[in-house]
């Protein structure tokens, strides 16, 4: 899953705290990436279908909103892929990689390597 969400520009450290407690009160979350007026967050859902995924990812920051101090930003887009497309991208990354450095092969990341990454853009 990913979960876009942007809004009018906040004081990036002030969501950097806000980041990090939605983490405490969800560590399922793999990749956090954001900036003064974007967020994106990346996580694993084992929801029974499409419809589920979407409605629950739909559904994160607007929950958590006062818990964590997020800011009042929309829902801007939501994507929703199986493993084997995640994984056919991060090989594919890795090719790309290991093409353009000309050196040994880049270890690929283990999703239990990314749990609760936080960094800007």
């Amino acid at each position: 899953m990913t979960l876009t969400v942007a809004g009018a520009e906040t004081d990036p450290g002030c969501l950097r705290a806000a980041l990090d407690r939605l983490l405490a009160e969800r560590p399922f979350l793999s990749s956090v990436r954001y900036s003064a007026t974007r967020v994106e967050l990346r996580y694993w859902d084992e929801a029974r279908d499409v419809d589920d995924a979407a409605a629950m990812a739909l559904r994160l920051w607007p929950e958590h909103r006062s818990s964590a101090g997020l800011p009042p930003w929309s829902v801007v887009g939501v994507e929703v892929v199986d493993r084997a497309t995640v994984e056919h991208r991060v090989d594919q990354q890795a090719q790309r990689r290991r093409r353009g450095a000309g050196g040994p092969p880049v270890r690929r990341a283990r999703a239990l390597d990314l749990i609760g990454d936080i960094a800007p853009w």
